[in-house]
Parts: structure tokens; sequence; C-alpha cells
């Protein structure tokens, strides 16, 4: 398989400016450290950096996410954090706000707000024994659907329709390998359901 991570593949227009100044976002940093030091967010021996974290702004579309390129740092400060604006899944799109580019699964992110409005956060990891564990045990998607694509943004869509992806709030991206995502109400469910299933199956991070 190819690997392809933190490559956009979206149309980004990017408004360079220090959009999160004013927000909150201390829970959001530490979640992110914490994933990071467990090596679920983080780079690969070839550089490649992979894992994402957001939070949606009130009860907007809008949300905060860590920036593309900033997966290799242990410690992600305030300017490497964008808020996504506006997206269009249709037409690949999105422009976010910030010192950075939004993550390359930000319309990922984007289709599962749409969805379900009650879900206010969103952390995506890598973690290749957990990916091969929970492959088709938990809603799957599609393994021609590539990352960052529309086709993978309506993939979200038909996991909430069709596979219980509601109440299962965590999903395996087969077509993004060791690619995980799971949501909640906070970060805090959000980070609870995937910390619980590698204790379920003492695993050890990638």
């Amino acid at each position: 398989m190819v690997m392809d991570e933190g490559v956009i593949k979206y149309h980004c227009d990017w408004i360079k400016g220090k959009s999160v100044e004013g927000f909150h976002i201390t829970a959001l940093m530490q979640k992110r450290d914490l994933m990071h030091s467990l090596g679920l967010i983080g780079v690969y021996e070839n550089g490649i950096g992979f894992g994402n974290i957001s939070h949606r702004i009130n009860n907007s579309y809008q949300f905060i996410i860590s920036g593309t390129q900033t997966a290799h740092f242990p410690i992600l400060k305030p300017e490497y954090y964008t808020v996504v604006t506006n997206f269009n899944i249709e037409e690949n799109s999105l422009t976010c706000c910030g010192a950075v580019k939004a993550s390359s699964e930000s319309l990922t992110h984007a289709a599962i707000y749409y969805y379900q409005p009650e879900i206010m956060s969103i952390i995506h990891i890598h973690n290749h024994q957990l990916w091969q564990e929970l492959m088709f045990k938990v809603p799957t998607s599609n393994p021609d659907v590539p990352y960052g694509t529309p086709q993978m943004a309506k993939e979200m869509f038909r996991l909430f329709d069709e596979e219980n992806l509601g109440t299962e709030k965590i999903l395996v991206m087969a077509g993004h390998e060791d690619g995980i995502i799971s949501f909640g109400k906070n970060l805090d469910e959000a980070a609870n359901i995937l910390l619980n299933f590698i204790d379920k199956t003492d695993l050890k991070s990638s």
C-alpha cells in the first residue's frame, strides 16, 4: 500500500491568521498531547505524520483542528491549531483560518460534525494492531475509498446509516492503513472509547 498520510487532497482556502485566539483549547491540547505520548499521533520512520484531533465550536459546523504537518510535535502549541470555518464536501473544499492549514482529514471530520449535531469531539489515530483487530468488527469504511476525499466523507454517512456508527462511536478506515476514528459528546468520551479498546486488547501503540 502506498503511504500518503499527511497529504492534503482537498482544495484549501487558507486565511492566514491567529484564529484560535479567544478560544479555550486547553482540553483539546491536553488530549492531543496525550495521544502523541501514547504513539497514537506521531510520525512513521519515513517521516510521514499521522493522526489529528478536533473539537466543534459551540453548536455550529465550525471546528478547531490540529494543523497539517504537525504530528511530530510532542507538545502542540496553540499556533498549530486552525479553525475550519466553511466546507463543501461535494466540491472537496474547505476554508480554514489560522497560522497553519487544517489537517488532511478535515473533510472527514466535517462530515461527521455535519451528520451528527450532538458530536462535539473527534480523534483520528493510527495503531496497526488495533486497526487489524477491529477491522469489520466495528463500523469499517470501504477499503477502496481513500482518505481525505469526498468519497471518504460520504462513507461516514453510510456508516451512520448502515453500520450503527452513531452508537459505536468508533470506526476503522479500511482504505487508510492503521487509521481509526473515535468521537463523542466531549473530548473525554472520544478518548476513552479508544483507550478502552486498547486496554481490552492489551495492545501497544505502533
